[in-house]
């Protein structure tokens, strides 16, 4: 005689594992009703799930910044999967940021992904919860910062986040990290600001600037001075220090940082998009 599951067995394995009424009631009566059997023959489910859906993109997904109790270690991770249906669904929301607390214990996405996670890895859950959704669920970015009153910032909509280092631990400080995380994720600064910016970069605004003057029929000999003051606008624009500041459109962030102490400075920051 095949086993029947009780509604009770189904609730049971339905909120430990995220998945389906019927494809919990099915992998009970495969499993004779031993629960820790039934999360087996779901996590199985899942496996052939992710071998089938490896070669899709996971395009879409949530992206979490966490910063840890002591403000000095950040993170973002990125939680990937396929639709934006998935993506703005509750549970896998929630599974992002249980995932990036988790993450702040770790350096690497290797590490994360062999974490423990109630009884089985991070990978295996991840597998678990590409059965139970049926698109391919991973960890599409994993940034780690370290520094003093860190900050970060989450965009509505979980598809942009930003963590900010600073200097030192002053009154104040952890406030205009969060400003300044949010500055991140609005204006997507290249770098810290012009000594970070790369020399790749410095050459193609340069040889972009020269084209353009040339164009207009600049004289040769104002060329080179003209497209170093275009590279001074462009550090100012686009390096996160110079940038003028999204609250009032004219002070730099260099400054709103100083604002709250003289010797304070913005020292590092991690940003992702989807």
């Amino acid at each position: 005689m095949s086993y029947k599951a009780t509604a009770a067995e189904v609730s049971k394995l339905r909120n430990a594992t995220g998945a389906g009424m019927m494809d919990s009631k099915k992998a009970l009566e495969e499993a004779g009703g031993d629960f820790d059997k039934a999360v087996e023959v779901l996590r199985k489910q899942g496996q052939k799930v992710a071998a089938k859906r490896a070669d899709r993109d996971s395009t879409e997904g949530a992206v979490i910044a966490k910063v840890n109790a002591g403000a000095n270690k950040g993170i973002i991770v990125a939680l990937g999967c396929e639709t934006d249906f998935v993506a703005k669904n509750e549970a896998f929301v929630q599974l992002a940021h249980e995932i990036a607390d988790l993450a702040l214990n770790f350096d690497s996405k290797e590490d994360l992904l062999k974490a423990d996670f109630n009884g089985i890895t991070v990978e295996e859950k991840l597998i678990e919860q590409t059965g139970v959704i049926g698109e391919k669920i991973e960890i599409a970015n994993f940034q780690t910062i370290e520094g003093f009153s860190l900050n970060g910032y989450i965009h509505a909509g979980n598809r942009i986040a930003a963590v900010v280092s600073l200097s030192g631990e002053y009154e104040g400080a952890k406030e205009v990290a969060y400003d300044v995380a949010m500055q991140v994720a609005a204006m997507n600064p290249v770098a810290l600001d012009e000594t970070q910016v790369s020399q790749t970069v410095i050459d193609s605004e340069l040889a972009i600037a020269k084209e353009q003057l040339a164009a207009e029929g600049k004289p040769e000999n104002m060329i080179e001075n003209i497209a170093q003051g275009k590279l001074q606008k462009f550090f100012k624009e686009n390096t996160l220090v110079h940038q003028a500041s999204i609250k009032d459109g004219k002070t730099s962030v260099k400054d709103v940082v100083k604002a709250v102490n003289a010797d304070l400075k913005v020292t590092g920051f991690i940003r992702y998009s989807l």
